[in-house]
């Protein structure tokens, strides 16, 4: 039995068509690889220098050597190609890169997002994020519905700092899917066994509705 976040990778690889070129962002993201689904081939691509990842490694195919720009075991397809952080890069400012899967910390009621700094902890910085925001064709974010403490992630405004003015295209949680448009996020998807007052009840933002008749009862 898949796991929450698990559950929200697989239905975000059911997102990816044939031939797509593909960047998944930390934490849930990298479980899309997992899940991109038979018949399809999409290219994975990572900003530290590598286009063919696949799936997560067992224990005893771990290479210390190969990983992604999170520091993660990863395995390589056939036909893989490695180069420069700097070549990497500027395939994604250079939109080459179809799809970007992100995680994020919020998702304010335009779309846009903060997912690199929490004040008062030590950051990294905002790595491949900002350029993703700029130069991916399709962006959808990840992530659970509500913070550890239970706050919503979805809000009417971002509190943290905000990764790009770029707003994402798609955000997909464990309770529900939205797309976002010039009028602000339209609820398009339950998931099983989720109802509409639930998710309005761990929503800040709001949203329109537009589901199919049957997933409304």
């Amino acid at each position: 039995m898949l796991d929450l976040k698990q559950q929200i990778a697989k239905r975000a690889a059911e997102e990816l068509s044939d031939g797509d070129v593909v960047n998944l962002g930390i934490g849930i993201p990298t479980l899309v690889a997992d899940f991109v689904p038979g018949g399809i081939d999409v290219f994975i691509h990572t900003e530290n220098g590598l286009l063919g990842v696949g799936p997560t490694p067992g224990e005893d195919e771990i290479d210390p050597d190969l990983v992604n720009a999170g520091k993660l075991p990863v395995t390589e397809t056939i036909g893989s190609s490695f180069f420069s952080s700097a070549d990497s890069f500027a395939m994604i400012r250079g939109h080459h890169v179809d799809v970007a899967i992100l995680g994020t910390l919020q998702v304010d009621a335009t779309g846009r997002i903060s997912n690199w700094s929490v004040p008062g902890k030590a950051i990294l910085g905002v790595g491949g994020a900002m350029d993703l925001l700029v130069g991916a064709k399709k962006v959808i974010v990840t992530m659970t519905h509500s913070a550890s403490d239970g706050t919503p992630k979805i809000v009417d405004r971002c509190t943290l700092p905000i990764t790009a003015e770029r707003k994402v295209d798609m955000i997909i949680t464990e309770l529900a899917v939205f797309t976002v448009g010039p009028e602000g996020l339209t609820l398009v998807e339950l998931m099983p066994g989720v109802g509409i007052e639930e998710v309005k009840k761990h929503t800040e933002a709001n949203f329109l509705i537009s589901l199919l008749e049957d997933e409304t009862k």
